[in-house]
């Protein structure tokens, strides 16, 4: 007699349930498979009026640029984003789970969440893991409390921070902003120190590149999303077209070969016959 089982609910959260597989695979002399590195610039600021985030749009897996213009600022709440690097699923997941918890925050108190808040629920959330979840964030925001930038890393570390900078273009993007950040700085200032520094680490990092992406995050909820603010990898122009007439390269040398379709090992022709195409239906 069959049995009907009752279907469970997955648990929320993170899945770990193949890591005894991996361990045992590991102790039996398999290797597992190397760390690949995503390559990302990002940085911010902060100014008289608010913070200033920046990234670049280059998104590569391994060796390969996977996407061009990809988003690298990620909401989080009315006054708060954030800029990821790591990989870029769990910098997803982990901003749209903490951008769902603020929500709720935000409707049970009535009040903005302040930037601290956040920073608190993610942090606690990548501590809980191990720096498992590759996720390295960025966090800016505005509050009644003024302009807050705090740097989070994948372990659960975090830092409140004037300036910050994060990914593989970290120490050109540093550079720019050691030397040029200066305090209560304008927000025209403040914009042109941010694009330097993702410039920088588009010229210096072989992982980022394409566009420059900034948010300027002021007070009571004034946010601008300023996508594709600045190209600085521009594509050439081709001049002149290049088409050269047929012998301008010269044949050093050439070779003919005969091949037999009688005699082995050559070819053997087994029939000469046409046959038509079958046409395949497709109504």
């Amino acid at each position: 007699m069959a049995t009907i089982a009752t279907m469970e609910m997955p648990a929320q959260g993170f899945s770990f349930e193949n890591c005894k597989r991996n361990a045992f695979l590991a102790g039996s002399g398999f290797k597992a498979p190397k760390m690949t590195k995503t390559g990302t610039t990002i940085c911010a600021v902060v100014f008289k009026d608010g913070v200033v985030l920046g990234a670049d749009t280059r998104s590569t897996g391994g060796d390969m640029v996977a996407d061009k213009n990809c988003q690298k600022l990620h909401y989080v709440a009315p006054n708060i984003y954030c800029a990821g690097a790591g990989t870029a699923a769990d910098c997803d997941k982990t901003t749209s789970n903490i951008s769902s918890q603020l929500e709720l925050h935000r409707l049970n108190t009535g009040r903005q969440v302040p930037v601290c808040t956040a920073n608190r629920i993610v942090k606690q959330m990548l501590f809980r893991y191990q720096g498992y979840i590759g996720t390295y964030l960025i966090m800016g925001g505005m509050d009644k409390y003024g302009p807050h930038l705090y740097e989070i890393a994948a372990h659960g570390s975090t830092s409140k921070l004037p300036f910050a900078a994060m990914g593989s273009g970290t120490l050109p993007a540093m550079s720019v902003l050691e030397g040029g950040w200066k305090k209560d700085m304008e927000e025209a200032d403040a914009k042109q120190l941010v694009r330097d520094a993702i410039a920088a680490g588009i010229f210096n990092d072989m992982g980022s590149g394409s566009n420059v992406d900034l948010v300027v995050i002021k007070a009571n909820d004034n946010v601008q999303y300023l996508r594709g603010y600045d190209e600085a990898n521009q594509k050439g122009v081709r001049r002149q077209k290049y088409k050269y007439a047929k012998g301008t390269t010269a044949v050093l040398s050439e070779k003919v070969r005969n091949i037999s379709l009688t005699e082995k090992p050559g070819f053997t022709i087994i029939s000469e016959d046409v046959r038509p195409v079958e046409v395949m239906e497709t109504s």
